[in-house]
């Protein structure tokens, strides 16, 4: 039975930009099927998410310029659901608008706020996670995240410690991290009581709104006098005046590190922020040279650990090549080591300075 009290908040405004040349501002990776399934990242998250939350109460959260991609890849989505930001002003302008929005709606509303472009492959697990934190926040004015068991020292994610108390799966978060060095990072794997921060959130809207009104008054001030507009057609107007004024700040920094009462439930299932192409290289199948291929037909010889991503089943024909990222899109090609995946961010400014084209 659909519990009408929970809430999810798709954040889909990103632009990906370590996917170019697939990702690009006009058309970034949440939009894409970067796993070659036959859907985009964000109809899997939505898919997924519609396990537990009513559809109805999914909002997609995103910048106005993607409106029209979100209402072709999820046509079910209301004008209602889909929250748009005039501008781009990170994580807690964003998650404040979309609390005080569900918070009028419905009072007693429990809120999950999950990134859309994230590989989760067990979606059972997932789903009793999330009503277990949903329980949690039912039960207590807390603010819950979900962390992931660290595999390997990563210098890419921010980390949460947390007190050891074996009497409960749910645990009280000491600190936040933020990508630490390669040192600190071997010393939390050795410590064990260090999770990785996957950018998923789970409290109720009352609570978070309450943190919000403490922690950053000025912020909660700044959109809650325009709470009689929300959730009705003065909303775009008042969004369009103040959004902009709102500060530069993600959720982590702004509330998260200094709340008082923080808690994280490690996750049961397997979670990769596929944030790279060596991360979707991860967890993808992988042929008997080890190459993982979507979308293309490979001739290969002595080619071994690529990633090759193309858009149309197109043919692509290599030799002697390993551990390479080799990316066909459109006017593009890219040939790139996979040791220098971060780099392509930068990459892909200096391509379009040298050359003088859109390539974004």
């Amino acid at each position: 039975m659909e519990n009408k009290n929970y809430y999810a908040v798709l954040m889909a405004g990103g632009i990906g930009s370590r996917f170019w040349p697939v990702s690009t501002t006009s058309f970034p990776k949440q939009f894409h099927d970067m796993l070659g399934t036959g859907s985009s990242l964000i109809q899997k998250t939505f898919a997924r998410l519609s396990k537990t939350v009513p559809e109805e109460n999914i909002f997609i959260l995103t910048n106005s310029k993607y409106e029209d991609l979100v209402k072709e890849q999820l046509p079910n989505v209301t004008d209602r659901q889909i929250v748009l930001e005039p501008v781009m002003r990170n994580t807690a302008p964003c998650i404040l608008l979309a609390a005080l929005k569900i918070q009028k709606e419905n009072p007693d509303a429990l809120m999950l706020v999950a990134p859309s472009d994230h590989w989760i492959e067990d979606e059972n697990a997932f789903n009793d996670n999330i009503r277990t934190a949903f329980d949690a926040c039912q039960r207590q004015p807390i603010l819950m995240t979900l962390g992931i068991e660290p595999t390997f020292a990563n210098t890419g994610y921010g980390y949460i410690n947390y007190i050891e108390d074996t009497s409960t799966p749910i645990k009280k978060v000491k600190h936040f991290t933020e990508k630490p060095n390669k040192e600190l990072a071997k010393q939390f794997l050795a410590d064990g009581n260090y999770l990785w921060n996957a950018g998923i959130f789970i409290w109720s809207a009352n609570t978070i709104v309450e943190a919000f009104e403490k922690q950053m008054p000025d912020m909660h001030h700044l959109f809650f006098r325009g709470i009689d507009a929300l959730n009705t057609e003065r909303e775009t107007k008042f969004l369009s005046r103040t959004y902009p004024k709102a500060d530069n700040i993600s959720i982590d920094f702004g509330i998260m590190e200094n709340a008082a009462d923080v808690r994280v439930l490690p996750a049961t299932f397997d979670w990769n922020d596929l944030g790279t192409w060596g991360s979707l290289y991860e967890k993808l199948t992988k042929d008997f040279q080890n190459n993982a291929i979507v979308n293309a037909e490979t001739f290969a010889p002595n080619s071994q650990g690529n990633m090759i991503h193309t858009q149309s089943n197109k043919a692509v024909v290599i030799d002697g090549l390993e551990d390479y990222i080799i990316v066909d899109r459109d006017d593009v090609l890219m040939i790139v080591p996979k040791e220098k995946e971060q780099d392509i961010k930068s990459i892909s400014k200096s391509v379009q300075q040298k050359l003088g084209k859109n390539l974004n």
